[in-house]
């Protein structure tokens, strides 16, 4: 097996073989999504630091932050502004469900989301998969597809296809974003600013994994 055949097994294996199966065992996951997310990252960034072509600062750095800044919170606003008032209208009880019934579970939702969950997922998902499949995916515009694509992947685990499309635009955003700034932490930024302003509004009930059965 040579180097190239070896990434597309490892490809297949982690961002096909893994979310499949977690789909499959996914009502025992319930408690263990988390964990298991953090441990892939561990092996995804051993594997990043291990590399000498790997350019660290690009982990911590801002990158071209000045490139994607104004289209990343332009879009934001203008996608917070639509989706409040579209979920508020076709699912009002829903609307802001947890800050009005759990206002210390949202605050803890602030704090942790973040760290738990955007971080690990921008380190496998953006940071490692452009990285190591350059070699095998060289347009960057695929790149940005495919890490779309099994990033929806990895959200079957919910069982829902709300989810699996809210993941696939997400990912899409978020993978450009890293194609023009080189940066995961701007990458976190992005995808923390969506990701809790999905669950503050309501939508976060299809990516809740106590939901998960």
């Amino acid at each position: 097996m040579n180097a190239n055949q070896y990434r597309w097994f490892e490809f297949t294996l982690i961002f096909v073989c893994l979310p499949l199966l977690g789909f499959y065992l996914r009502a025992h996951l319930a408690n263990w999504l988390i964990p298991a997310l953090i441990v892939l990252m561990s092996v995804c960034s051993m594997l990043l630091l291990s590399d000498p072509h790997f350019k660290r600062f690009r982990l911590t750095s801002f990158g071209e932050f000045s490139a994607v800044k104004r289209r990343l919170f332009s879009f934001f606003f203008i996608g917070a502004l639509f989706s409040g008032v579209f979920y508020g209208i076709i699912n009002q009880g829903n609307w802001f469900l947890l800050p009005r019934n759990s206002f210390h579970d949202w605050l803890l939702l602030l704090l942790l989301y973040p760290l738990l969950s955007v971080v690990p997922q921008e380190l496998i998902f953006r940071t490692y998969f452009f990285h190591r499949y350059k070699r095998i995916m060289p347009k960057k515009s695929l790149r940005i597809v495919i890490s779309a694509t099994v990033f929806a992947l990895a959200h079957i685990v919910y069982a829902n296809w709300v989810a699996v499309l809210l993941a696939f635009i997400g990912g899409l955003l978020f993978s450009f974003t890293y194609a023009q700034s080189r940066s995961t932490f701007v990458c976190v930024i992005e995808h923390s600013l969506w990701g809790l302003w999905m669950f503050t509004l309501g939508i976060g009930q299809y990516l809740d994994s106590s939901n998960v059965a």
